[in-house]
């Protein structure tokens, strides 16, 4: 009689675990945000000092999306729960990190463009736009979206792995269908400004409403409507890409 409530505590613990993370890391972010500004490109940073600053961006917009399915996979645990969650923990943030590499390259290109002739500029911001608004409407993201929305398949997958490492390849999985749910929204930032406080918000809020709404996938195609004309009104407007275009003096 007492597996229901005992049941529950547990996956609020486990949600409030997250939730404590991606607020430790939000309140990094912001204090980091107030001293970088929205710097360009990489922010200055090389890549040894680009990645955690990356991985920490990441963890501050992703995890509280992430809390609900970490709380049913907390479920599945009977001991060392507190562990072993941080190990899932531990695996979906991997995946971002090594998403920092390609975001890096992105960024640097950024930076350069941001640095050369309006034209250019202009152009990537159109072309970062437009990938998302094209993305945003395939098959593939409804595919990863879906998976991120309704876990409960995925819950059985990783009941079958074995061994001492499946709560950490767990993570990793959830995590790559995590990222092709959402790597062309956070690509945005390269237009928005890595460091844009306010983008972030609002990015975070698109991704979770994605995945926790019950219109979720209508979001998304919402979004990617408005991603699409951005990539138009960046052409007249390009203060629409603050990242990429410097506003005069």
């Amino acid at each position: 009689m007492t597996a229901g409530p005992l049941a529950g505590r547990d996956s609020i613990g486990s949600t409030g675990l997250l939730l404590l993370a991606a607020a430790a890391a939000w309140a990094w972010v912001v204090g980091r945000g107030r001293v970088m500004g929205s710097m360009p490109g990489t922010m200055g940073l090389d890549l040894p000092a680009f990645l955690p600053v990356w991985t920490v961006m990441s963890a501050a917009m992703m995890l509280p999306a992430t809390a609900p399915v970490a709380s049913l996979y907390a479920r599945t645990i009977l001991r060392h729960r507190f562990a072993r969650l941080v190990a899932f923990t531990v695996g979906y943030l991997l995946v971002w990190a090594g998403a920092g590499l390609p975001a890096f390259a992105l960024a640097a290109v950024a930076g350069r463009a941001a640095g050369t002739h309006a034209a250019t500029a202009t152009a990537t911001a159109a072309v970062v736009f437009a990938a998302n608004g094209v993305y945003q409407l395939t098959p593939l993201k409804d595919r990863c979206l879906a998976r991120c929305r309704s876990p409960i398949g995925l819950m059985l997958r990783y009941a079958s792995y074995p061994g001492r490492s499946r709560d950490l390849r767990a993570g990793v999985h959830h995590g790559a269908f995590c990222l092709g749910c959402c790597w062309s929204l956070i690509a945005l930032l390269a237009a928005f400004g890595l460091m844009n406080l306010w983008a972030m918000v609002g990015l975070a809020a698109v991704l979770s409403a994605e995945k926790l709404a019950p219109a979720g996938p209508v979001v998304a195609r919402i979004v990617g409507v408005v991603s699409l004309a951005l990539a138009i009104a960046v052409v007249w407007v390009p203060s629409l890409a603050p990242g990429l275009i410097r506003s005069p003096m």
